[in-house]
């Protein structure tokens, strides 16, 4: 374990900004994070847990130690005819794992191709995307609690999974560490064909009774034909989250906008697209210096190149700004802003 100091951050952030960290440790295993309590170096210091850097803005430098957590590891731990259940290290790339239990026909996280990120950040955000989120094949999760050193398991019901949030977001963050999850797949699985670009992608393809890993490929292949690759444009994927609303807003709001599109939530709730909102406000494809709103998908802000964090924020909050005063809803960013 080698700590080094004044690092830099840059390549370790989908955004590419250019900030530094005081101090930076890189860690392979449970034990490695264990000897880093043992020597109180997070208790002196500031400290942030660093996957894949593809879910953060860096407005400034970082005073204090990150550390990168790179636990490797994919093992099947049980199964039986109908389910395997997977445990994966935390460090683990979140599509290698997908693309794991999709080749052995696992099912329940096909849709989840080509979210960035690391495992070990999955169960922080509750990742989600066309019809499946984490929660939805989650079995438990370990990790050490940073002050003390001590061990613990987290099963599903202790989490508080909800739309992009978990404990581990809200009473737990900068307190617990992830180092496993565990997942429980479908042996024979039922393909989740319920967004409409799916569906119509694999009409297209003229698939009409679709494996997962036809699925698996559609997604993958609406992704990339919506979404910039980061390493070739700076970015963090969604920065903002779905707004939630009451059907009663949704109603006022198609009094105006009756072309306005919406997903199903929680009960008397709709979701509406925060990227139909954007584009709505004229900031589809808009540019400001070296930060802007991807031409295809709005919802993904870019760093044309040399951008700082901050003109990244402040973009944002332009954009939030807008989006309140034209149709009085609050989005919420689901880029943790450091």
């Amino acid at each position: 374990m080698n700590i080094k100091k004044d690092y830099s951050l840059k390549s370790l952030n989908t955004f590419g900004i250019d900030v530094s960290a005081d101090y930076f440790v890189e860690i392979f295993s449970k034990e490695e994070l264990k000897e880093i309590l043992n020597e109180g170096i997070l208790s002196n210091n500031t400290w942030l847990v660093l996957g894949g850097g593809s879910n953060i803005l860096f407005i400034s430098d970082f005073k204090g130690v990150v550390i990168r957590n790179s636990i490797p590891g994919i093992e099947i731990i049980n199964e039986d005819d109908e389910h395997a259940v997977i445990e994966a290290g935390a460090g683990v790339i979140w599509n290698s794992l997908v693309n794991y239990c999709v080749e052995r026909n696992f099912g329940g996280i096909e849709n989840l191709v080509l979210i960035p990120g690391t495992v070990g950040a999955a169960p922080i955000q509750n990742i989600g995307a066309y019809g499946q989120e984490l929660k939805d094949t989650f079995v438990e999760l370990t990790g050490l609690f940073a002050e003390t050193g001590s061990e613990k398991t987290f099963i599903k019901s202790e989490c508080n999974f909800s739309y992009r949030n978990s404990i581990f977001k809200n009473e737990l963050k900068n307190k617990f560490i992830i180092t496993s999850v565990k997942l429980k797949l479908k042996k024979n699985p039922d393909v989740n064909t319920s967004y409409k670009d799916v569906k119509d992608e694999l009409t297209r393809l003229r698939i009409t009774n679709p494996t997962i890993k036809d699925v698996s490929n559609v997604v993958k292949s609406i992704r990339e034909g919506k979404l910039p690759d980061p390493d070739k444009t700076g970015n963090a994927g969604s920065f903002f989250k779905n707004p939630i609303v009451t059907e009663g807003k949704l109603k006022e709001l198609k009094k105006d906008y009756p072309d306005v599109k919406t997903f199903t939530a929680e009960e008397g709730k709709v979701k509406i697209p925060a990227a139909w909102l954007i584009e709505k406000c004229g900031w589809k494809g808009k540019r400001i210096g070296n930060a802007g709103t991807h031409t295809t998908q709005p919802l993904v802000l870019v760093n044309y190149g040399g951008a700082s964090g901050k003109e990244v924020l402040d973009l944002a909050d332009k954009i939030k700004d807008d989006v309140y005063n034209k149709f009085g809803i609050q989005l919420e960013f689901e880029v943790n802003v450091i």
